[in-house]
This record gives C-alpha cells, structure tokens and sequence, in this order.
C-alpha cells in the first residue's frame, strides 16, 4: 500500500512498550500494517518518562490505534502484542485492577473500533516495535510518526528481514547444544494430596502412622487442584495411579471425579517416608527430643528416622515405582497421586539435584509438579508446585 493509494480493508498493529527499571526510563512503539501483503504503513514510537512496562505498553497499544484510524480509518484492525495483560484486559477476559491501566484501557477502547481482536504473541515476533522502542530510548531514532511508502527502502528491508526464515540448524549442531529433538515423552504430573487434619500442625505424617483422611480444606485444594492437572491430561490417554494411603486415595477419588479418568490404580512404592518414632511429631518436638539425630538426619541420605526408613531407601523404592510406571505406561501421561518426599525425589532426579535437595523445596498441599521423560534417557521439569 502506498500513502495515497488504495486504504487496506484488513489491518494487522503490533505494539510494545518497555521500562528499564519498571518503572524507569520507558518508551513505547507501534506499527500499522497492511494485513494482506505485511507492507509496513506508518509507525510510532516516542519516550514517555518514567513508567512501567504495563503502562508502556497500552501507551504503544493506543499509538497504534491512532496509526489506524489516521491511515487506515475502515479496516479491520487485529491488535498482536506479547503482553499477555494487555491482550486479556483488552479482550475483556482479565479484570483492570491497577488505577494506573484503566484510563489508559478507557482510551485504547475509545479508540478501537467494534471488531477489533487481540492476539497474544510471543516476543520474538514483536521484534519490529520493540526495535523501534530501543532506538528511541538509545536516541538512535527521532521520536513520533514514521510514514512508510512502500516503495520506501528501509521499509522493504525491514519486512523482507523479518520474514526471511531463520537458517536451518543441523542435527549435529543441534545435538551440540543441547537442542537436539527428543521423541517418545512419558509425562508424569505429580500431585501431592490434599490438606489432613496434621497438615496446618505441619506434623510429620508417613506411611506407619496414623492414616488422616482428608479435612475439608483438602477436599477444596482437590477441586482448586483438578483444572490444573486438566491442563497437563486433557485429550491425552491419561491414567491415574496413587499412593496407598487414605488421604492418596481420597485425593486420586476427587481428581478422577472432576476429569473423568478411570479408578486409580494404587502404586505402593510412592507411599510417603516411614518415620517410624517421629510419626506425629513436629520438628521442635523431634529437635527437643534428640538435636543430634534430627541434624544427622537432615544432613545424611543414610540416617533413617528411629525405627523408620532413610532417605536412601526412599529414594530406591521410589525411582523403582517411577521405571515401573515409565515401562507400563511408554508415551501416556500418567498422573500419579503422592506426597511431599516421594514428588521432591522425582523432581530432584528431573533436573539432576541430589537427594539433600528434598529440604530446600517448597510443596503445598495438593501442588501440581510435571516431568517429562523422553526415550533417550533425559528427563525435563515442565513445572513444579502448580496450586489452585
């Protein structure tokens, strides 16, 4: 399209804003083009002052709307940005909470046309705004509208630079760096159970004593839990497997309620630590009782809890259970029902820690972690104390 010329009937703008510091020194940019051919039509980009990205970024949003209805009055108009908050506020699916968003939100509306959509995009393809953003905060470019000819050089430098595909990498080179593909994924998503009775008390709950059921808190955290594994075994030939404890079992009861997966099928080697004279106790109590043990525990993989199991039994039994599972079930996800030692040894393992790291991990009641294994061997923490 040339400036003059015949207006577009489709309109594509791409907006960023940026902040450094955020807030700190910011600027916004924003192009307008030409949906059909990808001709950039004009574009802005100007410093703001200090500012947060957020508000940056509406203020790239609305620039670009003006671009629109300045060059291109009756198009169509779709809006992509890589701000996830802008695009959902904008698409009316997130709530405007923030003071500073809503009149920049009432203006951005005032000046979209019925019709607009808004499409999230990832950074890597916002590169032109956020190009023409770094070069007016680095004063390598003079700020405000740019109108851009299509027979303008830069401009069809610019289009045909950013559309030009990316030189292919060889499997070698791939493999080098660690990119190489990885096929044939067994995805294991790990959920801990729901609050019991001990939980709040943070007493040590394992495998010999007594058996809680789940309180009502747990329950909640069950049905807060269930969308989130929904996310990871939605579509896919999910199966359900739990630990044999009662609050497990409850828990698996609740998920396969909510998603439809069939009866859970009970894995007794990812039951929790038997901590055999500790059960029910909390740590000052266990730390009043005998200092010496507790640290030596604590410190040493080989140190069980009296009359209890070590963290190296644990680790053994329930790396067994895992190889179990990733055999039976080659390919599937598998959604497996345990508790808090069990799941930080799965996840230790994923990412190549040491059994010591089960006490620097956080993991609440009912949290979603998720690990995929592949069958060359290697293993990939998707996520990790996911709650609801």
């Amino acid at each position: 399209m040339t400036v003059g010329g015949t207006p577009p009937t489709r309109v594509i703008i791409e907006a960023d804003g940026g902040s450094r510091g955020n807030p700190g020194k910011a600027a916004f940019g924003a192009v307008l083009k030409d949906a059909d051919s990808g001709a950039p039509i004009a574009e802005c980009a100007e410093t703001i002052g200090i500012a947060t990205n957020n508000v940056a970024e509406y203020r790239g949003l609305i620039s670009g709307l003006e671009l629109a209805a300045a060059y291109a009055p009756d198009a169509e108009i779709e809006v992509r940005m890589d701000s996830k908050l802008v695009v959902e506020q904008m698409s009316g699916r997130w709530k405007i909470k923030h003071p500073d968003m809503r009149p920049l939100a009432m203006e951005a509306n005032r000046l979209a046309p019925f019709g607009t959509t808004y499409t999230w995009i990832p950074r890597a393809e916002n590169s032109y705004a956020d190009r023409i953003l770094n070069q007016v905060l680095d004063g390598k470019r003079e700020p405000g509208v740019r109108v851009l000819d299509a027979e303008d050089e830069e401009a069809v430098r610019v289009v045909e630079a950013e559309s030009r595909p990316e030189p292919a990498v060889s499997e070698a080179t791939q493999a080098a760096r660690g990119w190489a593909p990885r096929t044939g994924a067994t995805v294991l998503v790990l959920v801990r159970h729901g609050a019991t009775a001990l939980t709040a008390e943070r007493r040590f709950s394992g495998s010999t004593g007594a058996d809680p059921a789940l309180v009502a808190e747990g329950r909640a955290q069950m049905r807060a839990a269930a969308p989130i594994v929904g996310r990871f075994a939605a579509g896919a030939d999910a199966v359900l497997v739990t630990s044999p404890l009662r609050r497990a079992q409850e828990s698996a009861a609740a998920l396969a309620d909510r998603l439809g997966l069939g009866a859970a099928s009970v894995e007794p080697d990812v039951r929790e630590v038997d901590f055999g004279a500790w059960e029910g106790l909390t740590f000052a109590e266990i730390a009043e009782r005998d200092p010496d043990l507790l640290a030596r525990w604590r410190s040493s993989a080989d140190e069980p809890a009296p009359g209890g199991e070590s963290m190296a039994q644990v680790h053994a039994r329930v790396r067994a259970a895992r190889e179990r599972l990733l055999a039976e079930h080659e390919g599937r996800v598998v959604v497996v029902v345990s508790h808090v030692t069990p799941i930080k040894m799965l996840v230790a393992d994923a990412v190549g820690a040491d059994t010591a790291a089960v006490h620097r991990m956080e993991l609440a009641p009912a949290a979603v972690s998720v690990v995929a294994h592949y069958a060359d061997g290697t293993a990939s923490l998707r996520a990790f104390n996911l709650t609801g």
